[in-house]
């Protein structure tokens, strides 16, 4: 007789689950080399670094359409098939996000002005300890299903989930700051810019936003168990 839960299968649904969030979390880790090209008006590196990231968000896509080619159905599934594939599709908009900002930045070679430098850099960062947190709580999956959702894991989950939403409310802090300080020098700006940098700013946001809601997806996985 086994002695978990994934002992049933042949096998197990949540590896992939795990190399998939690794991959968009490298995917959007990406951005912070791009934005130092950016910053240093360097178009020849950010264009590389774009490169990678539409690569990385591409592996990505490939590991979902796999995953959900592949995932069991049937009585015999830990979880509902569902909410892994709800869970899946949080993880993937983190990529498709990297790859948008990317794409918006390098298509009209923003220019973000040196002002905005010392604010936005941590404020990306932080966003990135986001889907840094998201990863390691989907890494904690295989020993919920292994405990049955219950005991020192379900504390563990619901710890990094209170952390993952702490990290969103710092960046929503961050964000006003930035927003501020860009207002201040929107006279100074061609206005379709200004237009973008807010834009921007608001999609690097939504990094932590997202992978939240990859927390979110997770506890209310163990809700349900």
């Amino acid at each position: 007789m086994p002695n978990t839960l994934l002992g049933l299968f042949a096998k197990s649904p949540i590896k992939p689950l795990e190399e998939h969030i690794s991959k968009v979390h490298e995917c959007a880790e990406s951005l912070v080399p791009f934005f130092e090209a950016v910053f240093a008006d360097n178009w020849d590196t950010a264009g590389k670094y774009r490169e990678q990231i539409n690569r990385l968000e591409k592996e990505a896509d490939s590991l979902k359409r796999n995953i959900r080619m592949n995932l069991p159905g049937g009585i015999f599934m830990p979880v509902e098939r569902s909410d892994l594939l709800e869970l899946l599709t949080h993880q993937d908009r983190i990529a498709n996000k990297a790859k948008d900002i990317s794409g918006r930045v390098v298509g009209r070679q923003l220019y973000v002005p040196k002002e905005l430098h010392d604010l936005f850099l941590p404020y990306l960062k932080r966003s990135l300890d986001a889907t840094a947190k998201a990863q390691e709580t989907i890494h904690e999956l295989e020993d919920l299903l292994e405990t049955g959702f219950r005991g020192r894991e379900v504390d563990l989950v619901t710890k990094m989930v209170t952390e993952l939403d702490q990290i969103e409310d710092d960046t929503d802090t961050m964000q006003i700051r930035l927003r501020l300080k860009l207002r201040q020098l929107e006279a100074q700006l061609n206005p379709v810019d200004v237009m973008f940098l807010y834009n921007m700013i608001e999609k690097v946001g939504e990094l932590a936003d997202q992978a939240l809601r990859v927390g979110a997806r997770m506890e209310l996985m163990i809700f349900r168990a």
